[in-house]
């Protein structure tokens, strides 16, 4: 069929209609005549495979990337990078509006990075690449749309030392038959762009955890720290401390195999920076604190912070980073948001909110909503779960919750992807 594309939505496709249905094209750009084949048919819409552009958008480019496409990794390469900026700040816009009823008329500041050579974390996957047991091995990420293998020669998108990492993981790889049986290999680098932890895993182990961390030591030898999985037998074995040093906004985070950290390597000061803004006073509270990337420059800003962190193994990043920082007003909990919140009762000036993809437990924001914080600041990576949380607590022009928007930005943490980060910044207004 022939659909005439309106608009991008999020999750990296553009959206149509065709004799009464809703029709999902990847690929695409608004304005764009495209002819397109059925993928998948439901009851109320469809998904279909971009065949040809018959009239194109002014912002389309050449992909540079020769995987682009089949590759899952990106979705918006054929688009130029400044307009990606633009479609992501109207995606989150739209996303309030639909979902939470939220509406914004303000700009939607935005955040760019380069849009290459910016990840410092990367997950690869190992399999045959000619199918069967007896196939080649490859390594590369997953198909879009599929858990097919798509071997790659190189990703633009990574850092200069996780590129030089991934070229060195091929041939080892193609050719050290301790590798045979790993499945899965993610890299992550310092802020310096040098050092590397690495996390291997496989279903079973055919060799021993020490020759796989021995050749890769002798390949790279930046590999400060290593951990081998073998899922059968459920047990992992670490060779070396066990985390990184990462320097950010003039402190450093350890960064633990199993913790989490902001994988844009140019935009992180400018998100804690953007995150505590100019918010200073009594007590602080970091709810998702991670392993302290906002709770610890908040110690600069407030007399008491405290960390809140569900997660052990980043828990315990949490309370070293603290303990380093030297800050006596600095604490933290190994417990869930709703937990702390359904036993704390002291206001606090300040509420930084940064949850997984999905988002925040309603019971949360009713003890949340009970304290009444001044300020809330919500770090958010899924724009939908966003707005439901926000409606929450901003409501709907008839019926309007207690905080209002200050501001609302995009940061462009991953840029040739239609993933986002948004930050909205929340006053209380009753």
């Amino acid at each position: 069929m022939e659909v005439r594309i309106e608009k991008l939505v999020y999750g990296g496709d553009g959206l149509a209609h065709h004799d009464g249905q809703t029709v999902f094209v990847p690929l695409v750009l608004p304005g764009e005549l495209v002819n397109i084949e059925f993928a998948t048919r439901k009851k109320k819409f469809v998904r279909g495979r971009l065949e040809r552009v018959v009239e194109a958008s002014p912002e389309r480019i050449a992909a540079p990337c020769p995987y682009f496409g089949r590759c899952g990794g990106c979705q918006y390469q054929h688009i130029s990078y400044h307009a990606q900026l633009r479609y992501k700040a109207d995606i989150l816009r739209e996303t309030l509006s639909r979902i939470g009823h939220v509406r914004w008329d303000g700009p939607v500041g935005t955040h760019a990075s380069p849009p290459f050579g910016y990840r410092n974390r990367a997950q690869w996957k190992i399999r045959a690449v000619n199918g069967g047991a007896a196939g080649a091995p490859g390594i590369g990420y997953f198909e879009a749309g599929s858990t097919r293998l798509c071997a790659v020669d190189e990703c633009a998108i990574l850092s200069p030392r996780l590129a030089e990492t991934f070229a060195k993981l091929r041939s080892l790889v193609a050719s050290n038959k301790s590798f045979s049986a790993i499945d899965e290999i993610e890299a992550f680098c310092d802020g310096a762009d040098e050092k590397l932890l690495l996390n291997l895993s496989a279903e079973r182990l055919t060799e021993s955890s020490e020759a796989i961390a021995t050749a890769l030591r002798e390949a790279m030898p930046g590999a400060e720290s290593i951990l081998v999985q073998d899922r059968h037998a459920d047990k992992f074995e670490l060779f070396g401390p066990g985390y990184l040093s990462y320097a950010a906004g003039g402190f450093e985070y350890r960064v633990g195999h199993l913790s989490f950290f902001q994988v844009n390597r140019f935009l992180i000061d400018g998100l804690i920076e953007a995150v505590i803004s100019d918010s200073r006073g009594r007590l602080a509270l970091d709810l998702f604190a991670g392993v302290g990337l906002f709770t610890v420059p908040l110690a600069k800003r407030f007399d008491r912070v405290i960390g809140v962190e569900s997660n052990l193994a980043a828990a315990r990043d949490l309370e070293s980073n603290l303990q380093s920082s030297g800050g006596a007003s600095l604490a933290h909990r190994h417990m869930t948001a709703e937990a702390f919140l359904s036993h704390w009762h002291e206001n606090p000036d300040l509420v930084i909110l940064d949850p997984p993809r999905a988002g925040v437990e309603p019971e949360t924001l009713t003890h949340l909503k009970k304290l009444a914080p001044r300020r809330i600041n919500y770090v958010s990576c899924d724009p939908a779960t966003l707005a439901r949380d926000l409606a929450a607590l901003v409501g709907a022009p008839e019926k309007p919750g207690p905080y209002d928007i200050r501001d609302i930005y995009v940061f462009d943490i991953f840029p040739q992807t239609y993933h986002m980060e948004a930050l909205v910044q929340l006053t209380r207004r009753i």
